[in-house]
């Protein structure tokens, strides 16, 4: 299966989906929003933060009941990602790698590999981290220069690896390296911190937004893992040479989260901008009054309710089982760019206030950059949503 699609996902009691998204949007008001822009200003892990994650379940929430997770469907979960990004949009990016990776191993996996990771990743007590990009391979997966050499039982990985989210932290690394057989994903069991092994994080990546977060360069020097590292296993029908296909596959549900986070940083610059129109007055009337932020406050809003449906529409397509790149695409590719718009309109309609550090529409507007980037570029997503479509429609060939 190169897909998550595939298999179909039940959907979520709806009551059930309800009270865990009233259960985020609870913890979102009385600890996050409280804490983030000291978090933020000081680029600082929030420990306190990710424990209340854990208290919630959300490690596990979208690894099945029978390893002991909440089993959502994409749907519930692109509810729980947009709350948490209203309120700090990098908390979603602690749990994305995480259940990315949860998500390959339920897919792909053997029965081992399921039973010996997904119940810790569910419970929390490991940490994962996906591992794709290189220094030069980004968006040209292909181009991967890391090695997998195999040595007896085991194989010996070589190579650098960037934008590592959650590296240092991880106790699991879903590593896509170069085998003899072609890109093959491997599970790298590692200790959390700076060394492992032949594992190093070289450095921390300073960045303009999405702070508090650790995103590292790790450098592989002769590390060694067991051939059962393989993602699939190394037998017939195994996972050597198909690690790209599934990475690929499952980064339908990344960019379902990063779409997800898009519409909640869209929610909160237009919640912000909307409250402070009705409140900030000039000539005698508060400034929504004012045709000209009246106007932006409608489009923003039609922005957010727009952006929203596409991610459901994403979500819904994964959960039927359907393979999903071009809505999962569609969705990243519109909410990303919606939530460019609504950081900058609100820092209009905030005016110099929404310039300064005592308002949370700067901290959106450096946040914003990060989505058309993420889980692939816009300028990646135009390509696949529009190589798929004509694949669909038997045009251009």
């Amino acid at each position: 299966m190169d897909s998550i699609g595939e298999v179909p996902n039940p959907p979520t009691d709806p009551e059930l989906a309800d009270e865990v998204v009233a259960a985020v949007r609870r913890f979102v008001e009385a600890e996050v929003v409280p804490a983030v822009g000291e978090l933020d200003a000081a680029d600082r892990y929030p420990d306190e933060l990710v424990a209340g994650l854990l208290r919630l379940g959300l490690f596990g929430a979208t690894i099945g009941e029978a390893y002991g997770g909440i089993g959502l469907d994409t749907v519930t979960y692109a509810r729980v990602v947009e709350e948490l990004s209203v309120g700090w949009m990098s908390l979603a990016g602690v749990v994305n790698s995480h259940l990315i990776v949860a998500t390959l191993i339920a897919t792909h996996g053997t029965d081992e590999q399921r039973q010996r990771w997904l119940p810790r990743l569910a419970s929390g007590e490991v940490r994962a981290a996906l591992s794709l990009s290189e220094p030069d391979a980004g968006s040209d997966a292909r181009a991967l220069r890391c090695v997998a050499r195999p040595d007896g039982e085991e194989y010996v990985i070589d190579g650098t690896k960037m934008w590592v989210t959650n590296g240092e932290r991880a106790g699991l690394v879903a590593l896509a390296a170069k085998a003899p057989e072609g890109i093959t994903c491997f599970l790298v069991d590692k200790q959390p911190g700076p060394r492992c092994g032949g594992i190093t994080v070289t450095r921390h990546v300073d960045k303009l937004g999405y702070r508090g977060v650790e995103t590292v360069e790790m450098v592989y020097e002769s590390h060694r893992v067991p051939a059962e590292a393989v993602l699939g296993g190394t037998g017939e029908g195994g996972g050597l040479g198909r690690g790209l296909p599934f990475v690929l596959g499952a980064l339908e549900l990344g960019r379902v989260n990063v779409a997800a986070r898009a519409v909640g940083l869209a929610r909160a610059a237009f919640e912000t901008a909307v409250v402070y129109a009705g409140r900030r007055q000039t000539f005698g009337v508060p400034i929504a009054r004012h045709q000209a932020v009246a106007f932006k406050l409608a489009d923003m809003a039609t922005r957010v309710e727009a952006a929203r449906l596409l991610v459901r529409s994403a979500a819904e397509r994964i959960d039927r089982g359907g393979r999903a790149d071009v809505e999962a695409g569609m969705a990243k590719l519109f909410a990303s760019e919606a939530a460019m718009t609504n950081t900058e309109e609100a820092m209009r309609v905030l005016g110099g206030y929404g310039y300064t550090t005592d308002s949370p529409v700067e901290r959106y507007y450096r946040d914003a950059p990060l989505l058309v980037i993420g889980e692939g570029t816009n300028e990646i997503q135009r390509i696949v949503i529009a190589r798929r479509l004509l694949e669909r429609y038997g045009a251009g060939s």
